[in-house]
């Protein structure tokens, strides 16, 4: 079983469509969409945006469908010029760039309870989304991508979310999924197609370009998934 979570409906309807055998339930306000895609077990779901829905819906996911896999998937800002809008942010790990006690000595981003700032993807998800991005013939970039409850639209906010944590992208949900996958020892891996510079013109990128880059995101999936048989 494949577990997909993307924030928002746009995010994830393009897999729905193509699922064969749909079955649907909702929990905690939460649609999960159960079927196959390319003969695979396959749930899916949009959490809503920011991470406690993340978490509240990755947390569902995993002790009612009890998924090998969880993927997250969706749109993100890019923090660096290797990215452009269009293109695909592979994590390698994700951090929670807004947990902050650093007033107790602790660095940026820890997650207190599991002591960790990074939290590592899946080292095989992450080798067949980069395989699959480029069969797609999207430029594409594997690095750290940073989670927080704020869309980042500020030059200032993006470079120290750069300076701090080395981040290629930011995005409201990923971390906390993958926390909630770390705790549960499930593999997780996070896709971001880049929608906007999150930058002072994000506002105005973001909805301009939320549909294209997520198609790019559902057809990277569709071929992990086929490579998951």
């Amino acid at each position: 079983m494949i577990g997909i979570i993307g924030a928002m409906g746009v995010e994830v309807e393009g897999l729905k469509a193509l699922m064969e055998g749909k079955v649907s339930q909702k929990i905690s306000g939460v649609e999960f969409t159960r079927g196959k895609i390319n003969g695979n077990n396959v749930v899916v779901a949009a959490c809503g945006i920011g991470k406690v829905f993340a978490g509240i819906c990755a947390e569902i996911m995993i002790l009612r469908y009890g998924p090998d896999y969880i993927i997250n998937t969706g749109v993100g800002g890019t923090l660096t010029d290797k990215l452009s809008i269009g293109n695909i942010a592979v994590a390698s790990d994700v951090v929670q760039h807004d947990m902050d006690t650093t007033a107790l000595g602790d660095p940026a981003g820890l997650i207190s309870g599991i002591n960790v700032v990074n939290i590592n993807c899946d080292e095989k998800l992450v080798g067949l989304i980069s395989k699959a991005a480029e069969k797609e013939g999207h430029q594409y970039c594997v690095g750290t991508i940073a989670s927080g409850d704020s869309f980042i639209a500020d030059n200032e906010r993006k470079k120290r979310i750069v300076e701090t944590f080395g981040a290629i992208a930011c995005e409201m949900e990923g971390a906390a999924i993958g926390q909630v996958c770390y705790v549960n020892g499930i593999p997780f891996a996070v896709i971001r197609a880049i929608s906007d510079d999150a930058d002072g013109n994000a506002h105005e990128n973001y909805p301009q370009f939320l549909k294209e880059a997520a198609e790019h995101s559902v057809n990277v999936l569709l071929r992990v998934i086929k490579s998951l048989e």
